[in-house]
C-alpha cells in the first residue's frame, strides 16, 4: 500500500516511535516496546488510538498515524492478521456521539481495506465496519456499494455463507435508511438467494423484512419474483405471505378485506394504509389494462373504489409511474390503453412474448424480401 506513514523506520523502531508519540498525546501507554513482540505492541498501540481523534486536528497527520499502524498490520503473515484487523476495525469504527470525524474514520478503514490482499477474507470484516460506520453517520455514499463489485469481492474472499449474509444484511439496512431503496432491494434479493433449501427457515427475519421493504417502496410494483425465493416460500400460510400474494396478483378489494380483518398486523409492519391503497389501485389498474384497449370511467370508479372526481387525478398518478401508457378521453369518459407492464410474468406472458418475436421475425423477412425486390428492379432499370 503506497500511502504516507508517520515515520519510515524498521518495524520495531516504528512501533516504539508510535508508542512515544501516543504517550505524548496523553495516551495511557508505555513508551517501551513490549517484550512479547509486535503482536503485543499492536494491541497496545491500537488500544491507545482513541486519543488521536481528540488531540490531532490536522487530517493529514491523523491519516499518517493510522497508516503507520496499518503498515505494521500488513507486514504480519496472513494467518496472524485476524486479531489486529478485528481490533483496528472495532476501535476506528466505533464513533462516539460527540465525535464529528466519521468521514476520517471511513477513510482510515478504506486504507486498510485496500491495503489488504484483494483475496483476503479479512476484507469482509473491514467492509462491514465501513458500512456500519457510514450507516450510523449517514455517509453511505462514501462507501463503494456497487452490488456487482461487492459480489466480485465476496467471491474472491471465499467467506462462509453466514458471514456473507451478515455483510449483505448490514449493507441492505444502510441503503434502506439512506433512501437508496432500489439498490437495497437488489441487495436483499441476493441475501435471500444465499440461503438453501436446508437453511431457508433461518432466513425468516430477512424474508419478512424483504417483503415489507418491497410493499413499502412506492416505486416498486413487480413482486412476483419474491414468491420463488426459498425463504419467502417458507412463510407460506402466514399473514405476511398472504399480504404479499395480494400485492402480486390480487385486487384492491382483496386488500381492503385483508386490512379490515388484520388491521393491527398491517400497522405492526409500519406500513401506511393510505400508501398501500394507492399502490393496490395502481396494481389493479395495471392488471385490468393487460387485456383491454380502453376502460370506461364507470368501470374504474367501481373497481378502484374512487369517486368520479378522483378518476382523472388517479390516471395521471398511474401515468407518472410509467408502468402504463394511456390517454384520457374526457369526451367519452374513457381511458385508452397503449401498453402496460404485466404484474406477473408466467407461462402465458412468455408465450405472448414468443408470438411477438415470431411476428417481428416474419415482418423483418417481409421487409428484407421487399428490399431485395426493389434492388432487382433498380438493377434491371439501370441495365436498360
Amino acid at each position: 500500500m503506497s500511502t504516507p506513514v508517520f515515520i519510515d523506520l524498521p518495524i520495531p523502531e516504528q512501533a516504539q516511535e508510535l508508542r512515544i508519540f501516543l504517550k505524548s498525546l496523553g495516551a495511557d501507554i508505555s513508551e517501551e516496546s513490549s517484550e512479547d513482540g509486535i503482536h503485543a505492541d499492536l494491541r497496545n498501540i491500537i488500544e491507545a488510538t482513541n486519543v488521536c481523534w481528540t488531540e490531532i486536528n490536522n487530517e493529514t497527520d491523523l491519516e499518517m498515524i493510522f497508516n503507520s499502524i496499518i503498515s505494521l498490520i500488513l507486514v504480519l503473515p496472513q494467518e496472524e492478521m485476524a486479531e489486529p484487523v478485528t481490533m483496528f476495525c472495532e476501535k476506528v469504527g466505533k464513533q462516539q456521539k460527540s465525535d464529528k470525524r466519521a468521514q476520517n474514520r471511513i477513510k482510515v478503514l478504506s486504507n486498510l481495506f485496500y491495503g489488504l490482499d484483494e483475496k483476503s477474507a479479512l476484507r469482509a470484516d473491514v467492509y462491514v465496519a465501513m458500512v456500519k460506520l457510514a450507516h450510523q453517520a449517514d455517509l453511505i455514499l462514501l462507501v463503494d456499494t456497487d452490488l456487482e463489485k461487492v459480489k466480485r469481492w465476496t467471491s474472491m474472499w471465499d467467506i462462509s455463507p453466514k458471514k456473507l449474509q451478515n455483510l449483505l444484511r448490514n449493507l441492505h439496512d444502510a441503503l434502506i435508511d439512506s433512501k437508496l431503496s432500489e439498490t437495497a432491494t437488489k441487495v436483499m434479493i441476493d441475501l435471500l438467494g444465499s440461503y438453501t433449501e436446508d437453511n431457508a427457515s433461518q432466513a425468516r427475519d430477512d424474508a419478512h423484512r424483504c417483503i415489507v421493504t418491497h410493499l413499502g417502496d412506492p416505486n416498486t410494483f413487480l413482486m412476483d419474483h419474491l414468491l420463488t425465493l426459498k425463504p419467502v416460500k417458507f412463510l407460506e400460510g402466514e399473514l405476511i405471505h398472504d399480504l404479499l400474494t395480494i400485492f402480486v396478483s390480487g385486487k384492491i378489494s382483496q386488500y381492503q378485506q385483508f386490512y379490515k380483518n388484520n388491521t393491527d398486523f398491517v400497522k405492526s409492519l409500519c406500513l401506511s394504509h393510505e400508501q398501500n391503497m394507492r399502490k393496490m389501485r395502481l396494481l389493479t389498474f395495471m392488471q385490468m389494462a393487460e387485456n383491454k384497449t380502453e376502460i370506461e370511467y364507470s368501470v374504474l370508479q367501481e373497481e378502484m373504489l374512487i369517486t368520479a372526481e378522483e378518476i382523472e387525478p388517479f390516471i395521471i398518478d398511474v401515468l407518472r409511474t410509467k408502468a402504463v401508457r394511456a390517454k384520457i378521453d374526457q369526451m367519452q369518459k374513457k381511458v385508452l390503453i397503449s401498453s402496460t407492464t404485466h404484474r406477473t410474468f408466467g407461462r402465458q406472458q412468455w408465450q405472448m412474448l414468443k408470438q411477438h418475436l415470431i411476428q417481428w421475425q416474419e415482418n423483418l423477412k417481409g421487409v428484407q424480401a421487399s428490399l431485395s425486390q426493389l434492388d432487382l428492379i433498380n438493377n434491371q432499370n439501370n441495365a436498360a
